[in-house]
């Protein structure tokens, strides 16, 4: 639970309610700290116009904005947060410890793997303008093998970086929550990756950081979008050469 604190950062979040996004909104949450949001909605590429560029010169969202300083690309946001912001090290480890380097590692195990993989997954299964089973199958397969290995280390440890609840955990989970919506990926497969994710799923903290920011539109309008963007796919000829 939030208490009041001396620290008053200006901080603007530029983002929109992607698994990357909610990554920021999560950890400025779990740090208890006030920040605005200015909502990027991605699907009108307001993102690449050049004022955003100024922040973000990959056109991307998230990006932060605190008094003088820019921050884009999501892990480096989180990473600038806990180091600047987490004294306590209430989701974070110190520099220079070895759980530090932990931590840093599974960061990048998500950036360079589950959310490339998963992302091309989302792409050929939800939003090509052609049908690749080929791409279909290869990307998910791999974004169950990557979390095959997320299973391997949750079965001998609680979190990915060590015994408690870090930023690492927030990057892979914002990820890991939506492949069952998304790509019909049963969890259940993976038990501990499942109990961890039901675990997360509880704080209070990520359920507010997930709906940032808010949305226009009910939990079955969202439902209906992806069943009629996997219906689209479904309805296509294989486009693969046999």
């Amino acid at each position: 639970m939030c208490t009041s604190s001396t620290i008053s950062p200006d901080i603007t979040l530029y983002t929109w309610a992607t698994a990357n996004g909610v990554k920021a909104s999560i950890t400025l949450e779990e740090l208890c700290l006030p920040y605005k949001t200015e909502p990027i909605d991605i699907g009108t590429n307001i993102q690449k116009e050049e004022w955003f560029l100024k922040i973000n010169p990959n056109g991307r969202i998230p990006a932060l904005v605190d008094g003088s300083q820019r921050v884009f690309e999501s892990c480096s946001i989180m990473l600038y947060l806990a180091d600047k912001y987490d004294t306590d090290r209430k989701i974070s480890y110190a520099p220079g410890t070895p759980e530090y380097t932990e931590q840093v590692s599974w960061l990048m195990f998500q950036v360079g793997g589950i959310g490339p993989m998963q992302g091309q997954a989302n792409h050929f299964r939800l939003a090509a303008s052609v049908r690749s089973d080929y791409g279909i199958k290869r990307y998910i397969d791999e974004t169950k093998r990557l979390y095959s290995v997320l299973e391997y280390r949750l079965k001998e440890s609680p979190y990915l970086a060590g015994s408690k609840y870090t930023i690492a955990d927030i990057a892979s989970y914002t990820w890991v929550i939506r492949s069952p919506e998304l790509l019909e990926i049963d969890l259940s497969e993976f038990p501990a990756l499942k109990k961890w994710v039901d675990e997360i799923g509880r704080r209070a903290a990520v359920q507010k950081g997930a709906d940032v920011p808010r949305l226009d539109r009910t939990d079955e309008q969202r439902k209906e979008f992806i069943r009629n963007a996997r219906a689209r796919i479904d309805g296509m000829t294989n486009s693969d050469k046999n």
